[in-house]
């Protein structure tokens, strides 16, 4: 699996990138065939202002969760939480397919 992680307006250290990696891959475990993952990271200029998007290419389709929250660490968990969520419906389907 392939994990691409951009950060849009700011630097993301080794600490902040390290978390990412560590949580992101953990979702490999839902779907086989998981190819590419792409992770985006905005800051905002909004109250909430931590952005994450996450995007996963699985066999004919792309799944695309995106989150805001306070901080970058809690952005990541909540689209890695929604995303487990979300990858475990498309195995269900292609099994029942």
């Amino acid at each position: 699996m392939d994990i691409n992680i951009k950060s849009l307006k700011f630097d993301a250290d080794q600490k902040l990138i390290a978390f990412v990696e560590k949580k992101v891959a953990k979702l490999e475990r839902f779907y086989e065939g998981v190819k590419q993952v792409d992770v985006t990271l905005t800051l905002l200029h909004e109250p909430d202002n931590k952005d994450c998007k996450l995007q996963i290419h699985i066999p004919g389709e792309e799944l695309i969760i995106q989150r805001n929250a306070k901080t970058f660490e809690d952005a990541v968990t909540e689209c890695a939480d929604a995303m487990k969520e979300k990858l475990t419906r498309a195995r269900e389907k292609r099994i029942e397919a």
